[in-house]
Parts: structure tokens; C-alpha cells; sequence
């Protein structure tokens, strides 16, 4: 038995296996793996093997989400961005495994210990887990493993034998008196069963028997109060009663839920929880008969049987169920860590792609105590027009409320902008009672709570310090404030994603996966909303699709040397924007024929749309610089009305073809006329036929024919819900079971949602009051979503509302 299983792994280094239709994947260490990843990826994330080939050849080739997402379904077969980043996480996570593989099997072969056995596991392994696993042994500086003392001992040929040639096996023959390991026949039979158990432990057939039998058995995790959490409960009372519920806490594997996994992982950390895996009993008979069946010989002598025994029962309860509780653990821990980032990245997009409140005067207000409220009042695009702190908590609240009024009527602004952090629910009473006894009158003021987080970390940043030098930190949040509501977009780019507080347990999961996973949301809500790239931010440049804080800059150079841009085609005169980059980029970047020739003036006007960076002003020429290095042509200073679209230049001359069959023209663009031509001839022919006949896949088809029916200021955050302008507010005391409310989703968590009720406390839809009939065909709530709720019950003093959904309000 042991001969066939040592043949089985004796792949040698290099060599590509035998299998029919496989190739391997090499790491950059030279070695080669006994799998590929598009069948990884398709068995792993239940996906089209030739889908998941097509993405990866897509990402290999540089391209990136956003890019793939709207210009490349022919070969995703229409798949989602959001599904898109599944699959580049996972594969990032595969070629770690490649690239660690390679290191493992370098290090390993400086020691002279590489082996047939163990270069097969190295090759086999897909995962992170399965090589530590191997590598463990071989760690400078790690102490020698029982197997590997005993190999040093020369025992390994007898354990061999024992398992191909049973009868032959003679202990005695084996004892060196004197030699420590092989001073009795004892001795020498504890040292084979070593050998025999790493034998078992690095198995396939063995291993891959005892996950399936463990994924068919009822593997629970238990957590218990810890012992020290009695002292802990004395000390810190609010810290411990939060895991009351984990006190007593066992779950099939199959059923505990990402946060509640993050919720044990941050207890045990606390000291406050036990934790364990429980593989149950009869898992054990059954894979101890079963390693019988595979690695005893039949007719072994009972003392060579026995041997072989006892190594397997060494190694289910040394070496498997040790590793396989760890396997567990790290498997919990990285689906909840992956589900988090999901989670926050879900929240992050909804967020980021709430609609702009256009043409408004804004006060924005960070709220406070001792040191005051600050106040920011912005322009329609953004400016900054007054700045000032005013103390309403206090005896000074009736005199500032007459300063506040004489801002609002300097200014005209009839929209307040409240933070909702500190202090918020006692500012928002503020300018509720004044709004409810006319003190601003006659201006109609109305009010709206916005998410402030990371608004205190941008004030005190290298952007905010560049973009507002003179004016005081505190003030800075308070502009921020009123921007978010402007254009949060916009303003939210500025802000490191992870500081933005929309996520589930986002402090307990590895950073560098969080930042990937929302860096991608970032990346993907700026391009899909599109850039003005004649006054757009070099912060949003940075954000888009193909580029990076480099290429940002040298197009804001360009920009500023040569003049705006008059087309698309001009990027490519851009130096260190290559094919690829112009590619990836070109097809989310917006030529704005208004933008272009703007005064100074008109600039900043524009500032505060989709694609400007708010209070950031750029000296705009009142022509384009006409010298450059390179002179330029009639044809590329030569406006292409195509540019306004969606449409990537790539698909132009399908475009300029379906015009001519329509009898449209570019002029046309986004009118109803068009519109008209567009629905008129897709009677006569379908989406597919169409594509067939110009020579395009049918995603790319319906894509130019949406890009020329848009309305050229079309804006996908149009679709979302607008924010929720209050002129009232209702105390937590006055709500009632039964009560019937609106109001706005301000997170989602696997366990619920939470909604602002205009209560001062967000309320929670648990996950099992939100029934799928309720939301109207969407997968899901999100941020800024408006819904009717249902008071099912409060509880003041803890600071808990229950809510039931009745309804999306679209």
C-alpha cells in the first residue's frame, strides 16, 4: 500500500502531469502545480470553466473591474462588478498560493530534505493553510518533528517496508544500545509509527476521506465564559455583557453565521470566551476503519499491524484533528472576514453613489459640546462662504440661533447639513424648535442628518491642508459635512474608505484585504458615474479605472499646461499614458463641450458636479494653449460628440454604422429624436440581430444603443434615493409599539439593518423582519434606501428600537 501511495506523489519537479486536457501553473519560483486555475476558480466559486478563463486571461492582461464589468461581458457572460472582484480576490489568492509554493520548495531543498512525497503535497496544495501545513517542519529554527528525528535515526526504509513487505519487518534487528531512539525494539517501533503517522497526515486520498467525512459529520464550535471573565465582568461590565449571548454558544459549522464567527474571534481575543472545535467521536471510528482498510496489509503479523495501528491513531489524534480544527478556524475566520468586507464594500457603494443635492446653499454643521458647533456655509458648487463657531448647548443658545438666521439670510441657504456624531441629536433638536417656531422665516429651512465619519480624520490630511490652508481643522469637517451632501461622491473620494464607518466588524479583519476589497468600490463608483476630465479633481482622477496617483497627476499637468482636453483621442498625447492605460480609462472619461474654453469662472461653477473636486480651484486659460512639444493636428482638436457617452472609443465606428442605418445623427445625441430612431429600428430588428450583422457581441450592441439614447447629463446615481430633508423630529419616549414610520437605512449587517427614524437612535429591521416580498425585487437593502418600518418594540434605556420592514419605498 505504501509503495502505491508513495508512486502516486512521485511526481518529479518540472514534470507535467498525465491527466488529459490539464496544464499546470508555474510559480515565480519555477515550480509547477498539479492544477490551473480557471478550474480552481469554476469548482470553487461555482463558475463556467470558460468564464473563468476569459477573466482570468482579462486580468492578467492588466484590465481592471470596471473595465471588464462594462466592456467586456461577451466574455464574462454579463457578470456583475461586484461579482467580478469574487473572482479577482479569489485568484490573487491563488497565485499567492503559486508564489509561496515556490518559496516553501527553495527553502526546503537548501536543506537537502525535499523528498518526492512532500514536492507532489507542495504541488497539490490551493491553499495558504495546506502549505503551512507542509512547510510547518521545515521553518528555521523550528524544533524537528517526531518523524523527522526518526528519519534522522535511519528508520525510514523500515517504516517503508512495514507497509509494502509486512513480514519482513524485524524491530530487532534495528536496536543500537546506547543510541537514544533506538535502544529497545520499543523504541524503534515508536520511531516507524512517527514515520508512518507524517506518512498519513500528508496523504491525499487519506486527507481528502477525513474533510469529507468531517463535511458530513456534525462539526460544531462551541464557546464557553473563560475563566477570567468573572474579574473581567467587575472591571468592565460594558465591554463583557456584549458576548453574554456566546456564553453558552454551540453551532454546526454549516450554520454559524460571519458575524457571529467575528463576535467569538474578538471575545477569545478579550480573554472573555473559551473557544473550540468539537469533531465528534464517530468521525474517528469511522476514519480509523477506514485508514485500516488502506494502510494495514492484509495477512500484516499482529505485531506489524499493530504498529501500523497505533501510527494511525497517532496521527488522527497528533497531527489531523489538530489540523483540522485549525483548517476550521481559519476557514470560519477568512469566509467571515470575506463576507465583512463584502458587507462594508455593499454599504461603501451605496453610499458613494447617493444622489448629488444640486443648486443648494448648504450649512454644514459638525455638532459639539464645550468647544461649540462649528459651521461651514458652501456655494451651489462648493466654495466656501462663511465659516464661524456658535454654542447652542448652553445659555447662549437663544442669541446664536439669531446669529445662525442672520447666515442663512446672507447667504440665502435654506438647507442645514447636520453631523451625526457627537452632539448631533441635541443640534438637530436645536434646529428642529427654531424651525417649528419660525425663527427663520421667511426662508423654508429644512434640515438632514449625514454620516461624518472620517470627517475629522480628512481635516487634519495633507489633501484638506491643500485644499483649505487657512482655514482651522474644525471648521474643515464642518465644509466636508456640507459637501457630503452636495455631492458625497465627491467629497468622500478624499477619505480613506476603511475610515468611512459603514461596515460589520471591519476593525477585527486583516487591512490589507479590506483596503483591496474597498479600493475596488472606490474605483468602480467613480468610473461608472464618469469624469469631466477638463475639471475634474486630481483625487477623482486617482479613483478611475486604468490609473493611479501618477497618471493623475500627469493628466492634471497636461491639463493645466496645454489647455482642456477637446477629445478623447488627446489622451493618448499624455506622457506615461500608454495603449493599455488609455484603454482602461478612455471609456469612463467625459469631454464636456461646456467645459471646455471655460473662464475661471465657469470652472468653478462646474467644480461641484459628478466630476469635480468641491472649494478646489484651477486657473483655467480662456484658450487652450496652442504650443506643444508635439504640434497638434485639425483632427485632434476636432470635438467627437460620441465623447459624452458611455460609448468607448473602441466601438466607435459600430456606433457611426448603427447611426447611419437609423438615419440619426451625433447632433442627435441623448434628444428624443433620437430616441425615437433608436426604438423605431429596433422593431425591425432585435439587439442579437443587429450585433450579428455589425460584427459586435450583443452586450456591446445594447450598450451603444443606451449610450446614445442617454440624456448627455444621464447620471446613474439618479436611480438611488435622494437624501431625507426633516423639518421635525420625534423623541425615542414618544415611539410606540405598532407605531408606523419612514425613514432612510444608514447600514446593513448580516444581521439586520439599521434605519434613522429621526429619533436620534437608528433602529433595527432584524434580518428576519425583512421579508424578500418587501422589497420589491431588489436582492437586498442598502444605505440611503427609504423604507416604511414598523415599531415592534423600544427600549430607552438600553437605546434599542426593534423595527419590522412593511415596505421599500421606491
Amino acid at each position: 500500500m505504501a509503495q502505491n501511495s508513495k508512486k502516486m506523489a512521485s511526481t518529479k519537479q518540472g514534470e507535467k502531469p498525465t491527466a488529459p486536457g490539464r496544464t499546470t501553473m508555474t510559480s515565480s519560483a519555477g515550480v509547477s502545480m498539479l492544477w490551473e486555475a480557471p478550474h480552481v476558480l469554476a469548482d470553487r466559486l461555482d463558475l463556467d470553466h470558460n468564464i473563468a478563463a476569459n477573466v482570468i486571461e482579462l486580468l492578467d492582461e492588466g484590465c481592471t473591474v470596471p473595465f471588464i464589468a462594462r466592456y467586456r461581458k461577451e466574455k464574462t457572460g454579463n457578470m456583475e462588478a461586484e461579482r467580478l472582484r469574487e473572482v479577482q480576490s479569489a485568484y490573487e489568492e491563488l497565485k499567492g498560493v503559486q508564489s509561496k509554493a515556490g518559496t516553501v520548495v527553495k527553502q526546503v531543498e537548501k536543506q537537502g530534505k525535499m523528498t518526492d512525497g512532500l514536492l507532489a503535497a507542495i504541488r497539490r496544495s490551493i491553499t495558504i493553510e495546506e502549505l503551512d501545513h507542509l512547510y510547518a517542519p521545515y521553518k528555521v529554527g523550528s524544533k524537528a518533528t517526531l518523524a523527522e528525528r526518526a528519519r534522522q535515526l535511519g528508520l525510514e526504509p523500515a517504516a517503508v517496508g512495514l507497509l509494502s513487505q509486512p513480514h519482513s519487518y524485524r524491530p530487532q534487528q534495528l536496536v543500537k544500545p546506547g543510541e537514544e531512539g533506538l535502544q529497545s525494539p520499543e523504541e524503534v517501533d515508536r520511531g516507524v509509527q512517527h514515520i508512518i503517522a507524517d506518512m498519513v497526515s500528508k496523504d491525499k486520498e487519506t486527507m481528502d476521506t477525513i474533510r469529507a467525512m468531517c463535511k458530513a459529520g456534525r462539526v460544531t464550535l462551541e464557546s464557553t465564559k473563560s475563566k477570567s471573565t468573572a474579574k473581567k465582568e467587575k472591571e468592565e461590565e460594558n465591554t463583557t455583557h456584549k458576548f453574554e449571548q456566546y456564553y453558552t454558544f454551540s453551532c454546526p459549522l454549516k450554520f454559524i453565521k460571519p458575524h457571529q464567527v467575528l463576535a467569538i474571534n474578538r471575545g477569545e481575543s478579550q480573554k472573555i470566551l473559551s473557544v473550540k472545535i468539537n469533531i465528534p467521536d464517530d468521525v474517528k471510528t469511522r476514519f480509523l476503519t477506514f485508514c485500516e482498510r488502506r494502510w494495514v496489509p492484509q495477512n500484516a503479523p499482529p505485531h506489524a499491524a499493530g504498529v501500523i495501528k497505533k501510527a494511525v491513531e497517532d496521527a488522527y489524534s497528533r497531527l489531523i484533528q489538530p489540523l483540522m480544527i485549525r483548517h476550521y478556524r481559519a476557514d470560519l475566520t477568512k469566509t467571515a472576514e470575506k463576507q465583512s468586507a463584502a458587507v462594508f464594500s455593499h454599504n461603501l457603494q451605496r453610499l458613494l453613489l447617493q444622489p448629488p443635492v444640486r443648486g443648494r446653499v448648504v450649512l454644514g454643521v459638525d455638532p459639539g459640546y464645550r468647544h461649540g458647533c462649528k459651521l461651514a456655509v458652501t456655494s451651489p458648487t462648493g466654495q466656501i462662504l462663511h465659516s464661524d463657531v456658535v454654542y447652542l448647548h448652553d445659555n447662549r443658545a437663544s442669541r446664536e440661533a439669531g446669529r445662525i438666521k442672520r447666515i442663512l439670510e446672507i447667504h440665502r441657504c435654506q438647507t442645514v447639513a447636520i453631523g451625526n456624531g457627537t452632539a448631533c441629536r441635541e443640534t438637530e433638536a436645536f434646529f428642529s424648535q427654531h424651525i417649528q417656531q419660525g425663527t427663520f422665516r421667511p426662508l423654508d429651512v429644512v434640515y438632514c442628518i449625514v454620516n461624518e465619519s472620517g470627517a475629522s480624520i480628512y481635516s487634519v490630511s495633507d489633501e484638506a491642508k491643500k485644499e483649505m490652508p487657512d482655514l482651522d481643522p474644525n471648521l474643515r469637517s464642518a465644509v466636508s459635512i456640507a459637501r457630503r451632501l452636495q455631492d458625497p461622491l465627491v467629497e468622500l473620494v478624499k477619505i480613506e474608505p476603511k475610515n468611512i464607518g459603514v461596515g460589520m466588524y471591519q476593525h477585527d479583519i486583516s487591512e490589507s484585504m479590506l483596503k483591496s476589497a474597498l479600493d475596488g468600490v472606490v474605483e468602480e463608483c467613480v468610473s461608472f458615474v464618469g469624469v469631466d476630465i477638463n475639471v475634474c479633481s486630481e483625487t477623482l482622477l486617482r479613483r478611475l479605472a486604468g490609473l493611479n496617483a501618477g497618471k493623475a497627476k500627469k493628466l492634471v499637468e497636461w491639463r493645466d499646461a496645454n489647455g482642456s482636453f477637446i477629445n478623447r483621442e488627446q489622451l493618448r498625447s499624455v506622457k506615461g499614458l500608454g495603449p493599455k492605460t488609455f484603454e482602461q480609462c478612455a471609456g469612463f472619461i467625459r469631454i464636456n463641450p461646456i467645459s471646455i474654453n471655460s473662464s475661471a469662472k465657469s470652472t468653478t461653477e462646474e467644480e461641484q458636479s459628478t466630476n469635480t473636486a468641491p472649494g478646489k480651484k484651477r486657473k483655467a486659460a480662456a484658450e487652450p494653449k496652442r504650443k506643444t512639444k508635439k504640434a497638434k493636428t485639425e483632427a485632434n482638436l476636432t470635438l467627437n460628440p460620441l465623447d459624452m457617452t458611455c460609448i468607448h472609443p473602441e466601438s466607435y465606428s459600430i456606433a457611426l454604422q448603427f447611426l447611419n442605418r437609423v438615419g440619426g445623427s451625433l447632433d442627435e445625441l441623448g434628444q428624443q429624436n433620437m430616441r425615437n430612431k433608436v426604438q423605431a429600428a429596433l422593431v425591425k430588428n432585435n439587439v442579437e440581430r443587429l450585433a450579428a450583422e455589425l460584427n459586435c457581441g450583443t452586450p456591446t450592441m445594447q450598450l451603444i444603443i443606451d449610450g446614445l439614447q442617454q440624456p448627455l447629463d444621464y447620471d446613474i446615481r439618479a436611480e438611488f434615493e435622494k437624501p431625507l430633508f426633516k423639518k421635525g423630529l420625534v423623541s425615542m419616549n414618544d415611539l410606540k409599539a405598532g407605531t408606523t414610520l419612514t425613514g432612510r437605512v444608514t447600514n446593513l449587517t448580516d444581521f439586520g439593518a439599521f434605519v434613522d427614524i429621526g429619533v436620534g437612535k437608528d433602529g433595527l429591521i432584524h434580518r428576519s423582519k425583512i421579508r424578500p416580498d418587501r422589497l420589491k425585487g431588489k436582492k437586498s437593502l442598502g444605505p440611503g434606501d427609504k423604507v416604511e418600518v414598523k415599531v415592534l418594540n423600544v427600549e430607552p434605556s438600553r437605546g434599542r428600537i426593534g423595527l419590522e420592514l412593511l415596505t421599500l419605498i421606491s
